[in-house]
Protein backbone atom coordinates (compact mmCIF):
# COMPACT_ATOMS: atom_id res chain seq x y z
CA UNK A 1 0.00 0.00 0.00
CA UNK A 2 2.02 2.93 1.44
CA UNK A 3 4.54 3.64 -0.25
CA UNK A 4 3.35 5.78 -3.33
CA UNK A 5 6.96 7.60 -4.22
CA UNK A 6 7.32 7.10 -8.20
CA UNK A 7 3.13 6.23 -8.51
CA UNK A 8 2.22 9.73 -9.83
CA UNK A 9 3.12 8.97 -12.70
CA UNK A 10 -0.42 9.41 -13.84
CA UNK A 11 -0.07 13.69 -13.13
CA UNK A 12 3.30 14.10 -14.53
CA UNK A 13 5.63 14.74 -11.97
CA UNK A 14 8.16 17.73 -12.11
CA UNK A 15 11.38 17.87 -10.67
CA UNK A 16 10.11 20.67 -8.14
CA UNK A 17 7.13 18.45 -7.30
CA UNK A 18 9.40 15.10 -7.11
CA UNK A 19 11.45 16.94 -4.00
CA UNK A 20 8.89 18.58 -2.56
CA UNK A 21 7.00 14.97 -1.78
CA UNK A 22 10.48 13.12 -0.80
CA UNK A 23 12.07 16.05 1.77
CA UNK A 24 8.25 16.90 3.21
CA UNK A 25 5.86 14.18 3.00
CA UNK A 26 8.26 11.35 3.75
CA UNK A 27 7.82 11.02 7.58
CA UNK A 28 4.01 11.10 6.84
CA UNK A 29 4.34 8.13 4.78
CA UNK A 30 6.33 5.92 6.87
CA UNK A 31 3.73 6.99 9.76
CA UNK A 32 1.38 5.56 7.69
CA UNK A 33 2.95 2.26 6.51
CA UNK A 34 4.18 1.50 9.87
CA UNK A 35 0.45 1.90 11.31
CA UNK A 36 -1.00 -0.05 8.10
CA UNK A 37 1.14 -2.58 8.20
CA UNK A 38 1.50 -3.03 11.83
CA UNK A 39 -2.51 -3.52 12.36
CA UNK A 40 -4.08 -4.70 9.06
CA UNK A 41 -0.89 -7.07 7.81
CA UNK A 42 1.12 -8.53 10.70
CA UNK A 43 -1.92 -9.22 12.59
CA UNK A 44 -4.47 -10.14 10.15
CA UNK A 45 -2.51 -11.72 7.54
CA UNK A 46 -0.70 -13.69 10.58
CA UNK A 47 -3.98 -15.08 11.78
CA UNK A 48 -4.84 -16.12 7.82
CA UNK A 49 -1.41 -17.93 7.39
CA UNK A 50 -2.06 -20.18 10.83
CA UNK A 51 -5.32 -20.73 9.41
CA UNK A 52 -4.67 -22.12 6.10
CA UNK A 53 -2.35 -24.32 7.94
CA UNK A 54 -3.59 -27.92 5.96
CA UNK A 55 -2.28 -30.26 8.79
CA UNK A 56 -2.16 -27.75 11.92
CA UNK A 57 -0.60 -29.09 15.34
CA UNK A 58 -3.41 -29.62 17.88
CA UNK A 59 -1.98 -26.43 19.80
CA UNK A 60 -2.46 -24.10 16.58
CA UNK A 61 -6.46 -25.66 15.41
CA UNK A 62 -8.46 -22.15 15.23
CA UNK A 63 -12.47 -21.28 14.70
CA UNK A 64 -12.08 -18.41 13.94
CA UNK A 65 -9.70 -15.01 13.24
CA UNK A 66 -10.51 -13.98 16.87
CA UNK A 67 -10.38 -17.02 18.39
CA UNK A 68 -6.98 -17.58 16.89
CA UNK A 69 -5.80 -13.51 17.64
CA UNK A 70 -6.74 -14.24 20.88
CA UNK A 71 -4.95 -17.49 21.77
CA UNK A 72 -2.15 -16.52 19.77
CA UNK A 73 -1.62 -13.23 22.03
CA UNK A 74 -2.15 -15.60 25.39
CA UNK A 75 -0.12 -18.80 24.21
CA UNK A 76 3.01 -17.02 22.60
CA UNK A 77 3.20 -13.39 23.80
CA UNK A 78 1.37 -10.39 22.90
CA UNK A 79 4.12 -9.19 20.20
CA UNK A 80 4.16 -12.79 18.23
CA UNK A 81 1.72 -11.57 15.68
CA UNK A 82 4.58 -8.83 14.49
CA UNK A 83 6.92 -11.47 13.57
CA UNK A 84 7.96 -11.09 9.73
CA UNK A 85 7.37 -7.09 10.29
CA UNK A 86 10.93 -6.11 9.40
CA UNK A 87 10.71 -8.05 5.88
CA UNK A 88 7.55 -6.77 5.51
CA UNK A 89 8.69 -3.16 5.72
CA UNK A 90 11.98 -3.81 3.44
CA UNK A 91 10.09 -5.35 0.77
CA UNK A 92 7.09 -3.36 0.63
CA UNK A 93 8.81 -0.09 0.03
CA UNK A 94 10.15 -1.02 -3.48
CA UNK A 95 7.71 -3.04 -4.52
CA UNK A 96 4.54 -0.89 -4.03
CA UNK A 97 6.75 1.86 -5.56
CA UNK A 98 7.31 -0.16 -8.91
CA UNK A 99 3.93 -1.67 -8.57
CA UNK A 100 1.59 1.98 -8.60
CA UNK A 101 4.10 3.60 -10.93
CA UNK A 102 3.66 0.87 -13.80
CA UNK A 103 -0.03 0.44 -12.95
CA UNK A 104 -0.61 4.24 -14.10
CA UNK A 105 1.58 4.49 -16.32
CA UNK A 106 0.46 1.67 -18.71
CA UNK A 107 -3.43 2.40 -17.22
CA UNK A 108 -3.34 5.75 -19.41
CA UNK A 109 -1.51 4.76 -22.36
CA UNK A 110 -3.69 1.95 -23.03
CA UNK A 111 -6.69 4.01 -22.11
CA UNK A 112 -5.44 6.05 -24.78
CA UNK A 113 -5.67 3.58 -27.21
CA UNK A 114 -8.64 1.41 -26.54
CA UNK A 115 -11.11 4.02 -25.27
CA UNK A 116 -9.51 7.30 -26.44
CA UNK A 117 -8.56 8.73 -23.21
CA UNK A 118 -11.39 7.31 -21.20
CA UNK A 119 -11.95 4.54 -18.45
CA UNK A 120 -11.22 0.84 -20.35
CA UNK A 121 -11.64 -2.65 -17.92
CA UNK A 122 -9.35 -3.87 -19.96
CA UNK A 123 -6.77 -1.19 -20.22
CA UNK A 124 -7.22 -1.65 -15.95
CA UNK A 125 -6.86 -5.04 -15.62
CA UNK A 126 -3.58 -5.64 -17.94
CA UNK A 127 -2.10 -2.60 -16.19
CA UNK A 128 -2.85 -4.49 -12.98
CA UNK A 129 -1.64 -7.79 -14.20
CA UNK A 130 2.03 -6.17 -15.18
CA UNK A 131 2.49 -4.15 -12.24
CA UNK A 132 2.01 -7.60 -10.37
CA UNK A 133 4.43 -9.12 -12.16
CA UNK A 134 7.09 -6.27 -10.59
CA UNK A 135 5.71 -6.06 -7.46
CA UNK A 136 6.01 -9.87 -6.93
CA UNK A 137 9.51 -10.17 -8.06
CA UNK A 138 10.55 -8.47 -4.98
CA UNK A 139 8.37 -9.06 -2.26
CA UNK A 140 7.96 -13.03 -3.14
CA UNK A 141 11.36 -13.55 -1.28
CA UNK A 142 10.00 -11.00 1.75
CA UNK A 143 6.13 -13.22 1.85
CA UNK A 144 8.50 -16.81 2.33
CA UNK A 145 10.25 -15.46 5.25
CA UNK A 146 7.43 -13.77 7.04
CA UNK A 147 5.06 -16.98 6.45
CA UNK A 148 7.57 -19.28 7.57
CA UNK A 149 8.48 -17.12 10.47
CA UNK A 150 4.37 -17.01 11.27
CA UNK A 151 4.13 -20.89 11.58
CA UNK A 152 3.02 -22.51 14.59
CA UNK A 153 6.76 -23.57 16.51
CA UNK A 154 8.74 -21.88 13.88
CA UNK A 155 12.28 -22.76 14.09
CA UNK A 156 13.33 -19.39 12.92
CA UNK A 157 14.85 -16.70 15.83
CA UNK A 158 15.21 -13.74 13.66
CA UNK A 159 14.83 -12.87 9.74
CA UNK A 160 18.20 -13.07 9.42
CA UNK A 161 18.18 -16.94 10.87
CA UNK A 162 15.55 -17.65 8.38
CA UNK A 163 17.36 -16.03 5.82
CA UNK A 164 20.30 -18.21 6.41
CA UNK A 165 18.96 -21.54 7.12
CA UNK A 166 16.58 -21.34 4.16
CA UNK A 167 19.57 -20.77 1.54
CA UNK A 168 21.81 -22.87 3.40
CA UNK A 169 19.34 -25.86 3.21
CA UNK A 170 16.90 -25.56 0.28
CA UNK A 171 18.98 -22.72 -2.08
CA UNK A 172 18.05 -19.01 -2.56
CA UNK A 173 15.47 -20.73 -5.17
CA UNK A 174 13.46 -21.26 -2.52
CA UNK A 175 12.69 -18.09 -1.85
CA UNK A 176 11.18 -18.09 -5.54
CA UNK A 177 9.37 -21.64 -5.03
CA UNK A 178 6.18 -19.89 -5.03
CA UNK A 179 6.61 -17.23 -7.23
CA UNK A 180 4.82 -18.97 -10.32
CA UNK A 181 1.91 -19.73 -7.94
CA UNK A 182 2.21 -15.94 -6.54
CA UNK A 183 1.77 -14.88 -10.17
CA UNK A 184 -1.03 -16.90 -10.87
CA UNK A 185 -2.86 -16.03 -7.63
CA UNK A 186 -2.34 -12.24 -7.80
CA UNK A 187 -2.71 -11.42 -11.30
CA UNK A 188 -6.35 -12.12 -11.50
CA UNK A 189 -6.63 -10.51 -7.98
CA UNK A 190 -4.53 -7.80 -9.36
CA UNK A 191 -6.59 -7.61 -12.36
CA UNK A 192 -10.13 -7.98 -10.45
CA UNK A 193 -8.83 -5.52 -7.93
CA UNK A 194 -8.26 -2.95 -10.03
CA UNK A 195 -11.43 -4.08 -12.43
CA UNK A 196 -13.59 -3.83 -9.27
CA UNK A 197 -12.39 -0.54 -7.91
CA UNK A 198 -12.45 1.47 -11.36
CA UNK A 199 -15.88 0.11 -11.74
CA UNK A 200 -16.96 1.12 -8.15
CA UNK A 201 -15.42 4.64 -9.11
CA UNK A 202 -17.77 5.08 -12.20
CA UNK A 203 -20.72 4.62 -10.61
CA UNK A 204 -20.48 6.29 -7.22
CA UNK A 205 -17.41 9.22 -8.73
CA UNK A 206 -18.28 9.20 -11.76
CA UNK A 207 -16.72 12.49 -12.72
CA UNK A 208 -13.08 10.97 -10.59
CA UNK A 209 -13.17 13.91 -8.12
CA UNK A 210 -11.30 13.51 -4.45
CA UNK A 211 -14.33 12.52 -2.81
CA UNK A 212 -12.59 9.86 0.39
CA UNK A 213 -15.69 8.28 0.68
CA UNK A 214 -15.59 6.82 -2.45
CA UNK A 215 -12.22 5.66 -2.47
CA UNK A 216 -12.91 4.03 0.72
CA UNK A 217 -15.86 2.07 -0.48
CA UNK A 218 -14.41 1.13 -3.88
CA UNK A 219 -11.26 0.19 -2.38
CA UNK A 220 -12.87 -2.16 -0.05
CA UNK A 221 -15.23 -3.96 -2.22
CA UNK A 222 -12.38 -4.15 -4.42
CA UNK A 223 -10.16 -6.07 -1.97
CA UNK A 224 -13.25 -8.53 -0.81
CA UNK A 225 -14.27 -9.11 -3.83
CA UNK A 226 -10.49 -9.98 -5.03
CA UNK A 227 -9.65 -11.75 -1.99
CA UNK A 228 -12.54 -13.86 -2.59
CA UNK A 229 -12.64 -15.17 -5.60
CA UNK A 230 -8.76 -16.07 -5.19
CA UNK A 231 -8.40 -18.04 -1.91
CA UNK A 232 -7.61 -21.64 -3.61
CA UNK A 233 -4.78 -19.81 -4.82
CA UNK A 234 -3.46 -18.27 -1.69
CA UNK A 235 -4.33 -21.70 0.08
CA UNK A 236 -1.66 -23.33 -2.35
CA UNK A 237 0.96 -20.35 -2.30
CA UNK A 238 1.07 -20.40 1.77
CA UNK A 239 1.61 -24.35 1.57
CA UNK A 240 4.57 -24.43 -1.25
CA UNK A 241 5.85 -21.31 1.14
CA UNK A 242 5.40 -23.13 4.39
CA UNK A 243 6.20 -26.47 3.08
CA UNK A 244 4.36 -27.60 6.17
CA UNK A 245 6.23 -30.97 7.19
CA UNK A 246 3.19 -32.48 8.84
CA UNK A 247 0.38 -31.98 5.91
CA UNK A 248 3.31 -33.08 3.02
CA UNK A 249 3.18 -36.10 5.05
CA UNK A 250 0.10 -36.51 5.22
CA UNK A 251 -0.38 -36.64 1.33
CA UNK A 252 3.04 -39.07 0.97
CA UNK A 253 4.71 -36.22 -0.22
CA UNK A 254 8.65 -36.48 0.22
CA UNK A 255 11.22 -33.85 -0.41
CA UNK A 256 9.80 -30.46 -1.53
CA UNK A 257 6.84 -29.73 -2.89
CA UNK A 258 7.09 -27.10 -5.55
CA UNK A 259 4.68 -26.26 -8.67
CA UNK A 260 0.92 -24.93 -9.06
CA UNK A 261 -0.37 -28.39 -10.26
CA UNK A 262 1.06 -30.16 -7.58
CA UNK A 263 0.26 -27.46 -5.14
CA UNK A 264 -3.66 -28.06 -6.10
CA UNK A 265 -3.48 -32.03 -5.77
CA UNK A 266 -1.74 -31.81 -2.57
CA UNK A 267 -4.65 -29.25 -1.38
CA UNK A 268 -7.65 -31.49 -2.46
CA UNK A 269 -5.83 -34.59 -1.31
CA UNK A 270 -6.18 -33.46 2.16
CA UNK A 271 -9.31 -31.69 2.55
CA UNK A 272 -11.36 -31.75 -0.38
CA UNK A 273 -12.89 -28.16 -1.88
CA UNK A 274 -13.57 -26.96 1.67
CA UNK A 275 -9.58 -27.49 2.05
CA UNK A 276 -9.14 -24.31 -0.60
CA UNK A 277 -11.10 -22.14 1.31
CA UNK A 278 -9.43 -22.44 4.58
CA UNK A 279 -8.71 -18.93 6.18
CA UNK A 280 -11.28 -17.20 3.18
CA UNK A 281 -13.05 -15.15 6.25
CA UNK A 282 -9.29 -14.18 7.49
CA UNK A 283 -8.32 -13.04 4.24
CA UNK A 284 -11.73 -10.97 3.15
CA UNK A 285 -11.52 -9.01 6.76
CA UNK A 286 -7.57 -8.58 6.02
CA UNK A 287 -7.98 -7.17 2.39
CA UNK A 288 -11.15 -5.09 3.16
CA UNK A 289 -9.31 -2.49 5.25
CA UNK A 290 -6.47 -2.77 3.94
CA UNK A 291 -7.32 -1.84 0.21
CA UNK A 292 -9.79 1.04 1.19
CA UNK A 293 -6.60 2.66 2.96
CA UNK A 294 -4.47 1.74 0.20
CA UNK A 295 -6.57 3.68 -2.32
CA UNK A 296 -7.96 6.58 0.11
CA UNK A 297 -4.15 7.29 0.77
CA UNK A 298 -2.66 6.92 -2.63
CA UNK A 299 -5.59 9.39 -4.09
CA UNK A 300 -5.33 11.64 -1.50
CA UNK A 301 -1.36 11.94 -1.95
CA UNK A 302 -2.53 12.47 -5.75
CA UNK A 303 -5.14 14.52 -4.99
CA UNK A 304 -2.46 16.96 -3.01
CA UNK A 305 0.28 16.97 -5.06
CA UNK A 306 -1.66 17.89 -8.65
CA UNK A 307 -3.42 20.67 -6.55
CA UNK A 308 0.31 21.28 -5.49
CA UNK A 309 1.69 21.26 -9.12
CA UNK A 310 -1.41 23.22 -10.15
CA UNK A 311 -0.55 26.44 -7.51
CA UNK A 312 2.98 26.46 -8.78
CA UNK A 313 2.14 26.93 -11.97
CA UNK A 314 -0.27 29.71 -11.31
CA UNK A 315 2.09 31.47 -9.39
CA UNK A 316 4.68 31.35 -12.11
CA UNK A 317 2.08 32.90 -14.57
CA UNK A 318 1.40 35.62 -12.08
CA UNK A 319 4.99 36.38 -12.42
CA UNK A 320 5.39 35.60 -15.59
CA UNK A 321 2.65 38.34 -16.24
CA UNK A 322 3.52 40.55 -13.43
CA UNK A 323 7.64 41.15 -15.03
CA UNK A 324 8.76 43.72 -16.78
CA UNK A 325 8.41 43.00 -20.83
Amino acid sequence: MTVLFLSIHSIHITTMQMSYFFNHLKDTLCALYVLHKVKAEMVNVYTETRMQSLQPDPKAQYRSVYGALKRIVLTEGLLRPLRGLNITVLGAGPAHALYFACYERIKHRLSDVIQNGGNSHIANGVAGSVATVLHDGVMNPAEVVKQRMQMYNSPYRSVYDCVLMVSRKEGLAAFYRSYSTQLTMNIPFQAVHFITYEFMQEHFNPQRQYRPETHILSGAAAGAVSAAVTTPLDVCKTLLNTQENVALSSAHVSGHLSGMVNALRTVYRLGGVPAFFKGVRARVIYQMPSTAIAWSVYEFFKYFLTQKELHIQELRRDAHRASPT
